[in-house]
């Protein structure tokens, strides 16, 4: 059912024609690049907002990774009302388990929910590209790096050749 149409645009509106009929018009929206505008009203019947099943169904897939997995895959849920804007951020944040593993992913959410209030695909990508989800690992952490404030090997001032400075 695709049909050639015509769009006129100025400064501040769009007007779309088709057979030089006008069928719609809105106000030209100056965003961030790729960022969408929609009403609702305009959008074919075949697109629909999420259903609860939907949202379920790809929530349980995000918490079989992680809970910071599952919260990020929430968050972008919850920044769209139309399903088919969240699909390919959603679904190349959890292809990124393929290619850099599960547990890296999870890190990797981990660290941009620390740093970032609503993070993306692109922050997680950067993130794992860079490595600095490593750093988030318990794993990775040296038996020097953690510290366990109940024994601890502290040295008086008489060790390095002065007195007592305490009073």
């Amino acid at each position: 059912m695709r049909k050639k149409v015509d769009i006129r645009y100025t400064k501040s509106s769009i007007e779309v024609y088709y057979k030089g009929n006008r069928i719609c018009s809105h106000k030209r929206f100056y965003g961030r690049r790729r960022q969408y505008s929609t009403i609702l009203e305009h959008m074919p019947v075949n697109y629909h907002l999420y259903s609860e099943w939907d949202k379920a169904r790809f929530l349980k897939w995000a918490s079989g990774i992680g809970e910071s997995t599952y919260q990020v895959i929430h968050g972008i849920f919850d920044s769209y009302r139309v399903k088919e804007q969240a699909y390919k951020g959603f679904l190349s944040l959890l292809k990124l388990a393929d290619k850099y593993t599960s547990e890296r992913l999870e890190h990797a959410c981990k660290v941009a929910l620390e740093r970032i209030p609503s993070p993306r695909y692109k922050n997680i990508r950067l993130i794992l590209e860079s490595s600095n989800d490593k750093a988030a690992s318990p794993s990775s952490q040296s038996s020097e790096m953690i510290h366990n404030e109940s024994y601890s090997l502290v040295r008086g001032a008489s060790y390095y050749g002065g007195g007592s400075h305490e009073k």
